[in-house]
């Protein structure tokens, strides 16, 4: 990206002192009327940064020059670097790269004050590249095409103008305008594959700031429920639920009162606190439970 381009050509200048215009170029992989430009780009910003036609000549720094000190101050520099710090959670090598830079550019240790591990980013090389094709798309304004599983595991092929990506109760969702469904979406992104960019451009046809409670399925059905979580069970429940939400008994157990997606989901959520939670109201839940129970016994029975 550009942004990242004007920041190496500086890096490139304060180390080498002298460059050329076609070095530059090779370098980027773009025109030598795109360095030149760049050039401009800097010059304007008040980078003091100029080039000498002929024999020895090049594209210089002057040599009293010191990024830290021209348009910087030392609270601005702090701030940058502490930004792109908290980019790095997501384990982006283009980042990593570009704060490793500055940090050398402005005479400072390496920023290391954050450290999260978003798996499965972190722990998948696909994912990564899969975040920084998003990111991209998200800034360029570019459409994206991909492949998308719904929860009930059917398959459908989304065109999306990307807005946003979020970080929500341990996962990472993509919000933008569906144009396929011609409405606003959030995508799940574990639930999304074969992501590529269009060479179509988009303008904003959405807010900045998307409606908090605009929900993966629009037409989801949400019911209040309320559960009995054993003691042995209190580590999940300030952790899930709103505090607002809990009333703490004086066994020790809780009693929740929420709204859950009444779905197949609901039953894997309920199930995954094994013996621990116990769902009071409503009752046509409880009987599915006992329904899905009763199916799993009988699946046990007949092995031999």
């Amino acid at each position: 990206m550009k942004i990242n381009r004007l920041f190496e050509i500086v890096y490139i200048l304060l180390n080498k002192k002298t460059t050329t215009a076609k070095e530059l170029a090779e370098r980027f992989e773009v025109s030598v009327r795109t360095i030149y430009r760049d050039i401009d780009t800097l010059s304007s910003a008040g980078i003091p940064i100029y080039a000498c036609q002929g024999k020895g000549g090049g594209i210089s720094l002057l040599d009293d020059y010191i990024l830290n000190k021209s348009i910087l101050s030392e609270n601005e520099q702090n701030e940058i670097l502490f930004a792109l710090q908290s980019l790095t959670v997501t384990q982006n090598p283009e980042t990593d790269r570009v704060l490793s830079k500055l940090s050398s550019l402005f005479n400072k240790n390496k920023i290391n004050w954050i450290a999260v591990d978003l798996s499965p980013w972190g722990s998948e090389k696909h994912k990564i590249c899969e975040f920084t094709i998003l990111k991209n798309a998200i800034l360029n304004h570019q459409v994206i095409e991909f492949n998308y599983f719904n929860t009930s595991g059917e398959k459908s092929s989304r065109k999306v103008e990307p807005i946003k990506l979020i970080f929500k109760v341990k996962a990472w969702y993509l919000q933008g305008f569906c144009l396929s469904k011609n409405a606003n979406r959030t995508f799940k992104i574990s639930r999304m594959s074969d992501v590529q960019i269009t060479q179509e451009i988009f303008v904003d046809r959405l807010p900045k700031e998307l409606p908090e409670d605009i929900k993966e399925q629009s037409s989801q059905k949400w019911i209040a429920v309320q559960l009995k979580i054993s003691p042995h069970g209190a580590y999940r429940v300030f952790d899930e639920f709103d505090e607002k939400e809990i009333t703490k008994n004086q066994d020790g157990s809780f009693t929740i009162a929420t709204a859950l997606p009444e779905s197949e989901w609901l039953f894997g959520y309920i199930l995954s606190f094994g013996t621990d939670i116990e769902v009071l109201t409503p009752q046509n839940i409880r009987a599915m439970i006992q329904n899905k129970l009763d199916e799993i016994i009988e699946k046990y029975k007949n092995i031999k």
